[in-house]
């Protein structure tokens, strides 16, 4: 063997050897580094709203779904949906959302279509379809929001309790998150998360407000955050808050029972139309189609539609009384 063969072979084993060495002395902070970026505050609701805060095996249906949403990833498109995903705990990024929003509005379309055999029919189950989506996603959040508001209370008496024992704020948040049930105990624990980490408490709370949008959580939040920097009896500030959240709820019921006249007069309004229509397309479909199939009945169609929202929009506005 030559001389200039055994050099290289030298050169490429020292090369090796270092490279061995760097690794095995940087694996441990490399993987402490990658941990740490996968939980801090600054990816959190990156990885939130990707994964719904766990850990999800990529089915088939998610993997195309992921690999069909690329195209609008790169044009940021859907970027605004993710905080409402997030704040309904629906495990999709914005992107993967659009991309379920266009399959609906296509298969609507596509259904009705060979269903009835009449494009205009077609066009209006396609921006049904649409919409359907961003509805759901409406319901889920406020039916999340809705069972966040009934546990702050339950929340408020165990930190209270809590910080009365000796604990501190960060054990008391702790003690929500082992003691209640999703949706309060997960929000609490991303928070107590974050807070572990490093983040400012500060920080770290404005994140839940910001994840949660619920305002008896907003008066909770500045409560805390004014008492971190004035001081004072954080337990006695919970229990006022408590009472005040507790006397709320207990208006908002009276209030709901007030008004379910005009409540159920509205769900009327709106599905009475809808069902004889169904009805009519069951028991004479020529009879009811020739609304969607003559000039003048698509414009009674959509005059129709326009009172309809509009009465729903008015009985919403009367019924609906802030507290």
């Amino acid at each position: 063997m030559s001389l200039e063969k055994i050099a290289v072979l030298i050169f490429i084993a020292g090369n090796l050897l270092v490279l061995g060495i760097h690794q095995l002395l940087s694996k441990d902070s490399s993987e402490i580094s990658r941990r740490m970026n996968r939980l801090t505050a600054k990816t959190f609701r990156q990885r939130l709203a990707r994964h719904g805060g766990e850990e999800l095996p990529l089915t088939t249906w998610r993997q195309l779904l992921e690999r069909s949403s690329r195209f609008f990833a790169k044009r940021g498109i859907g970027k605004r949906m993710e905080g409402e995903l997030t704040k309904a705990d629906i495990p999709l990024r914005g992107e993967e959302f659009v991309v379920l929003v266009l399959l609906a509005g296509f298969g609507c379309s596509l259904f009705f279509l060979m269903l009835t055999l009449n494009l205009a029919f077609g066009v209006i189950a396609g921006i049904c379809g649409l919409i359907l989506p961003f509805l759901l996603v409406r319901i889920a959040r406020q039916k999340r929001l809705a069972k966040f508001n009934a546990q702050i209370g339950d929340a408020l008496v165990i930190m209270s309790n809590s910080l009365r024992s000796g604990f501190s704020f960060l054990q008391a948040m702790d003690m929500v998150r082992k003691e209640l049930p999703n949706p309060i105990s997960k929000e609490f624990g991303r928070t107590f998360q974050e807070m572990n980490l490093g983040t400012q408490a500060e920080e770290a709370l404005q994140n839940m407000a910001q994840r949660v949008r619920s305002d008896d959580l907003d008066l909770l939040i500045t409560a805390v955050l004014i008492q971190r920097q004035v001081g004072g009896n954080l337990a006695e500030v919970l229990d006022n808050i408590a009472e005040t959240i507790r006397e709320r709820v207990r208006i908002k019921g009276q209030i709901r029972t007030l008004t379910a006249q005009g409540r159920i007069s509205g769900f009327v309004i709106g599905l009475l139309p809808v069902g004889l229509t169904a009805v009519m397309f069951v028991i004479s479909p020529t009879y009811i189609m020739t609304l969607f199939t003559n000039q003048i009945g698509l414009m009674l169609v959509g005059a129709a539609v326009i009172s309809e929202i509009i009465g729903v929009l008015f009985i919403k506005k009367i019924v609906d009384i802030e507290v």
